[in-house]
């Protein structure tokens, strides 16, 4: 008997970086399977959708950017249900879910989905079901997949309360018939020369369908009839080996992949994202001794061209591409090195089930396959589940295929954090020790994100020196593990490289002019990145408390050349009281910016520098022990941070680590505001709020 047709219900969508759009499109994919249809739409296309008359569920995926904010999609929306004169019963009809995604690292968390939840309760809407916060520090997915089981049941219990008629999922049989849910064809690679542009076919065509695969049991294929003794990446142990497996569906195929015409080397010019301009290494610095643990660079770059003024606080974007080595190894991987000069042209696949399905806009027209893999994907970014997923079907070895199967599986998900995402495992690693996986192009188009820009916090003010920014940075560095070979930071390594025939050693003064031909000197694709609040205060006179330890000084020294270039063309000029507090692990191998930083307190534009070394001696030869972090320092001043934050009004500045430093950071504030005003542990929190509310506590933090 044929089902009633299922009404959709609505699935909205916020995004800045595409997390939160891949799960709503995986959430559209796998409706049907359970009886259900959505209508998947970003909450900026205010034309596919009317909130104020929608009469079904309705399901939101919102992630939270910066420090706090709604990503760029969601702007004026929240702004819309933000509007004051709303009423109490304006969205009285609406019954939703809300999934917020989020990252523990840093303040706020989950703030843009706190906020929307809470705004749409104001405004008379009714949860169906409870709201999921994820945590992309600890793994998106420990929230994600629990909660995306349970809500299927909830919607159609929602779907009944609302009175509206189910359709009954499609039975095990009826699902090859269905193919958005298992129309999933095996990697041929056919080609396709003949056709009228003599295009080389990468993408699956004209293979078998196969259905989805739900539960996978237990196999006895393996490399081996020896058992391993440890869980590996490679390799499982019981009771994960021998379980049966519940793992996520395929994701929908979508692009069609083909090579044209090869290029000359002359015509491969490369790609640059767009917005950036190619500016000269005017200077480059060692900051650090040869024998510090980390390797500090001072870059000055010179941005005398149009749209590069910039404010201390601000930050640019380095345009880097992916490793040249690692480019090469994924070409000869996948047998394309000989085709790494052909044009790519990318279309949509007839055939494709995935809804609202595009051409990825991060791959421009004219692009090579070299030029692809260089500047276009983030070759190094952590595979999802669902692109580990995929793997696994592109994989013919059967011990190869169940442990990529364990580690996408709801079973095996400890195993996945453990040697995939917190050992930073990229596709390359994973086709090493995959040796049989053999995917094919199309499918790392689609699953592998955009390559980023990095961004690095300006040094100095517009000023000192005229027509540059200085911005600093630590050479990142990952030692071997069983996972992966030593390597550095993709952006950090690629600028240590390209500035090495000009690098300055350690001890030479950041003062001192460079006289070299600038068409002599290394380049770098920047663009300014405006940050509207982590600025000085508009009045001068309230005082500034900066913590910011490691390269995290770097937008400090900005604050105080602005402070002293103005101070010196207005012998006039009253500034509020300064206090930096500076951590380093020793003192005469890593103190960045030192002669500068006591130069400022000399002049007086600087009036408290507060230093600590974790590595030297912590007994200092003294009574007391030395403080080692920047928290310690804030607890010996504590006095003096609490007068000037809240008898002065001033503002609080931190920059640096989100993961340890900025957490004990505002775990000190908590404590000494605590202290300090006699306050219990609920109204500090409410205090520190109102900080973060007012923009006087304000973070330049990354992980």
């Amino acid at each position: 008997m044929p089902c009633a047709p299922t009404p959709p219900f609505l699935l909205l969508y916020g995004s800045q970086r595409g997390q939160a759009r891949a799960i709503a499109e995986e959430l559209s994919a796998h409706a049907p399977q359970h009886g259900l249809l959505a209508q998947l739409s970003c909450l900026s296309e205010e034309e596919k959708y009317d909130l104020d008359k929608e009469c079904g569920p309705v399901v939101f995926v919102v992630s939270t950017t910066g420090d706090g904010e709604p990503p760029d999609t969601a702007l004026k929306f929240v702004k819309k249900i933000k509007n004051k004169s709303l009423t109490s019963d304006h969205y009285s009809h609406v019954r939703y879910a809300f999934l917020a995604l989020g990252d523990t690292n840093y303040a706020n968390f989950c703030n843009c989905g706190k906020t929307i939840d809470r705004r749409l309760q104001e405004l008379g809407a009714k949860r169906f079901y409870a709201t999921g916060h994820a945590d992309d520090g600890t793994g998106l997915e420990e929230v994600v997949d629990p909660w995306i089981d349970g809500l299927w049941e909830a919607l159609k219990k929602a779907f009944v309360g609302m009175s509206v008629p189910i359709r009954e999922a499609a039975a095990p049989g009826d699902l090859a018939q269905d193919s958005s849910l298992s129309s999933l064809q095996a990697p041929a690679g056919q080609d396709a020369a003949a056709v009228s542009l003599q295009l080389l076919k990468l993408n699956d065509a004209d293979s078998q369908k196969a259905e989805p695969e739900a539960v996978v049991a237990h196999s006895s294929d393996t490399h081996t009839n020896r058992a391993p003794l440890a869980a590996s990446l490679v390799g499982s142990v019981p009771p994960l080996s021998e379980s049966s497996l519940k793992i996520p569906a395929l994701p929908p195929p979508y692009l069609e992949v083909c090579l044209g015409d090869v290029l000359a080397d002359e015509e491969c010019v490369g790609v640059v994202k767009e917005g950036f301009q190619e500016v000269p290494v005017s200077r480059a610095v060692r900051l650090t001794r040869d024998d510090a643990v980390k390797t500090a660079i001072l870059l000055e770059l010179g941005i005398s061209g149009e749209n590069m003024s910039y404010q201390p606080g601000d930050a640019f974007d380095v345009w880097c591409p992916n490793t040249a080595s690692e480019v090469e190894h994924l070409l000869q991987r996948l047998a394309l090195q000989d085709q790494r000069n052909r044009l790519v042209h990318l279309q949509l696949r007839k055939d494709t089930k995935k809804k609202g399905a595009k051409v990825p806009s991060h791959i421009p027209q004219k692009c090579t396959l070299l030029d692809l893999l260089t500047s276009c994907l983030e070759l190094r970014s952590i595979p999802k589940k669902a692109f580990v997923r995929a793997l696994a079907d592109c994989t013919p070895d059967g011990g190869e295929k169940r442990r990529l199967q364990e580690l996408c599986s709801q079973q095996g998900a400890a195993d996945y954090n453990s040697f995939v995402r917190d050992r930073n495992v990229c596709l390359l690693d994973l086709l090493v020790a995959f040796p049989s996986c053999k995917p094919p192009l199309s499918l790392l188009i689609e699953q592998i994100p955009a390559l980023q820009p990095r961004p690095y916090s300006a040094a100095s003010c517009s000023r000192t020196p005229p027509g540059r920014v200085r911005f600093v940075f630590n050479v990142v560095e990952f030692p071997a593990c069983a996972e992966h070979p030593e390597r550095r930071g993709l952006c950090t390594g690629w600028l240590a490289d390209r500035v090495a025939a000009v690098l300055q050693p350690y001890g030479t003064p950041q003062a001192s002019e460079d006289t070299r031909d600038s068409s002599t000197l290394p380049k770098v694709h920047v663009s300014r990145r405006i940050n509207n609040t982590f600025h000085l205060p508009t009045d001068a006179a309230v005082p500034i408390v900066m913590v910011g330890p490691g390269t995290g000084v770097a937008p400090f020294i900005g604050f105080l050349q602005q402070r002293e270039r103005e101070r010196e063309e207005n012998p006039e000029y009253t500034c509020g009281e300064t206090w930096l507090f500076f951590g380093c692990r020793h003192k005469d191998r890593d103190f960045l910016f030192r002669e500068e930083l006591e130069r400022f307190v000399e002049t007086g534009t600087l009036n408290h520098l507060k230093v600590c070394f974790s590595r030297d001696d912590p007994e200092g030869g003294g009574p007391e022990p030395r403080p080692r972090y920047v928290q310690h320092l804030l607890h010996q001043y504590s006095k003096s941070v609490v007068n000037s934050l809240f008898v002065d009004q001033g503002y609080l500045y931190v920059c640096g680590d989100a993961k340890n430093m900025a957490k004990d950071v505002n775990d000190t504030l908590l404590e000494i505001i605590r202290n300090e005003l006699q306050l219990d542990k609920l109204e500090s929190l409410k205090v520190v709020a109102k900080l973060r509310e007012e923009k006087r506590y304000l973070q330049d933090i990354w992980s």
